[in-house]
């Protein structure tokens, strides 16, 4: 087993979903099958417009033949393993280039750099890892809290004093995981409420807003940014209880079943739609949205 890098972009002509799979031609075969049963960082191209840079990882279940494309594959990840990076990694920080695997004899960038499928060293999946991860006070939860879970020791520790082994411990945290998750989405959705518009923050740098899972965690609800909503308390809690819901083309629908459903209306933003991250590629799935109109929202 080893780390590896999967190159992806938004406008891939692979076949790539990189929660659920990720496609690629046979000449990578040998070091994806590497990387079964093993942890891989997503990387978008530099030459890509606003460049993510190392924007996510996950844990690659299998390797398969793709069965609708000749001499295709399929990297199947892990379910619940996949996680947005709170803090999406530049390819190059302060001039040096965080995948130091990449870097020949006399220090410069080798054509391993081209490879979309690549081994990735354990020290290497540390850094990006941890600075993916990044620090737990960039975006301060919306309430105080003292639960001790909040103050695990590795996350109190500098960047580079954890091995790549602690790092998928932390991978496999679920209060790391929900932190970071709401990292990814208040960034997504520029910390403003997508149900109300309201962008509140108070002095401290504390955002009104929470993240919301559209499928929740405990129905299997991924950790991605497309199953997640940026909500005021108001709203996530009514989202949750099925008072409010969404239509396929985001439309806020307002539950018969709410006892005063034109108060709820006089919240919603003047367009009547969930106002929507500036990247259309983290939209909320449409597959998800369905799931919660279907499952939780109260016709």
């Amino acid at each position: 087993m080893a780390f590896g890098v999967f190159i992806h972009r938004t406008d891939s002509i692979y076949d790539d979903v990189p929660s659920r799979k990720y496609q690629f031609p046979r000449q990578y075969l040998a070091r994806a099958r590497q990387c079964e049963g093993d942890w891989v960082v997503y990387l978008e191209p530099t030459k890509v417009r606003s460049t993510k840079g190392y924007f996510a990882v996950a844990k690659v279940q299998k390797i398969i033949e793709d069965p609708n494309h000749q001499d295709m594959f399929l990297a199947l990840i892990e379910p619940g393993t996949y996680l947005d990076f709170g803090d999406p990694v530049p390819f190059r920080e302060h001039g040096m280039i965080l995948e130091q695997g990449l870097l020949n004899d006399h220090g410069r960038i080798s054509g391993r750099a081209q490879a979309a499928v690549r081994p990735l060293s354990p020290t290497d999946f540390a850094r990006i890892v941890g600075r993916g991860l990044g620090r737990d006070e960039d975006v301060p939860p919306r309430i105080e809290t003292s639960h001790p879970e909040y103050a695990l020791p590795e996350a109190r520790l500098p960047i580079h004093s954890l091995s790549a082994r602690d790092r998928v411990h932390q991978l496999t945290n679920r209060v790391i995981r929900d932190r970071n998750f709401r990292k990814s989405v208040l960034r997504a959705y520029d910390k403003r409420c997508a149900i109300t518009g309201l962008q509140l923050i108070n002095g401290g740098g504390r955002a009104e807003v929470e993240a919301a899972h559209i499928i929740p965690v405990d129905r299997d609800g991924p950790d991605i940014v497309s199953n997640g909503i940026a909500l005021s308390g108001t709203a996530h809690w009514m989202f949750d209880r099925g008072l409010v819901g969404l239509a396929d083309d985001l439309t806020i629908l307002v539950s018969r079943q709410t006892n005063d459903p034109e108060t709820v209306r006089s919240m919603i933003n003047d367009t009547g739609r969930l106002i929507p991250p500036r990247r259309h590629s983290e939209n909320p799935w449409s597959e998800f949205v369905k799931w919660h109109r279907e499952n939780c929202f109260k016709q």
